[in-house]
């Protein structure tokens, strides 16, 4: 996401829809990536993206410059991916449930050096989603989205040190998960 320009935003803020426009075509794709990424449900992320845009249409008047546009985005995306997580979390434990199932089932006779790409993003997908909306948002902004522990930090409204812990324990759930899943298949 390239930096939107004081004047671009200030415009926008004041009804400039060619203005909105210019921060849509810069940013849409941005919003959608990180929806994606926290939803993992291309439907969602769609959702997710049209209600971020309508949130900064809104709230843009409100935008103080404290803090980067990215980092103000990233924050209403973020905020609004876990809103929808949460929304849906019975829905989508039934669904990562079953999907673990059938890839547990079809796996069971593949050798670990055997799994191809296409299997290994399935893989990580079905342990992203065995954790909480908290830890998994964080590990996707740092391992996926590159931010550093500061940017989480400012996108979250949280102190660095809770990002830490998130990260690690994020992680450490993770690897059990992994565990698992190299047992069950062992079996």
């Amino acid at each position: 996401m390239i930096d939107i320009s004081k004047d671009t935003l200030r415009l926008a803020s004041g009804g400039n829809v060619a203005a909105f426009e210019e921060i849509y075509k810069e940013t849409s794709g941005f919003v959608y990536n990180v929806a994606l990424r926290v939803s993992r449900n291309r439907a969602d992320s769609e959702e997710i993206t049209q209600e971020v845009f309508m949130k900064i249409y809104h709230n843009l008047k409100n935008f103080q410059f404290r803090s980067s546009f990215k980092t103000w985005v990233y924050r209403i995306t973020v905020n609004a991916a876990i809103n929808r997580y949460r929304q849906s979390t019975r829905e989508v434990e039934n669904k990562a449930d079953y999907k673990i199932q059938i890839e547990t089932f079809s796996s069971g006779h593949k050798a670990a050096e055997g799994i191809i790409q296409s299997d290994n993003e399935e893989i990580v997908s079905a342990l992203l989603e065995t954790l909480i909306p908290e830890h998994k948002t964080c590990l996707i902004l740092r391992e996926l989205e590159g931010l550093s522990y500061q940017d989480i930090s400012s996108v979250l409204k949280i102190p660095i040190n809770t990002v830490r812990s998130r990260l690690k324990r994020a992680r450490e759930a993770l690897l059990i998960q992994a565990k698992k899943r190299q047992v069950e298949n062992e079996v």
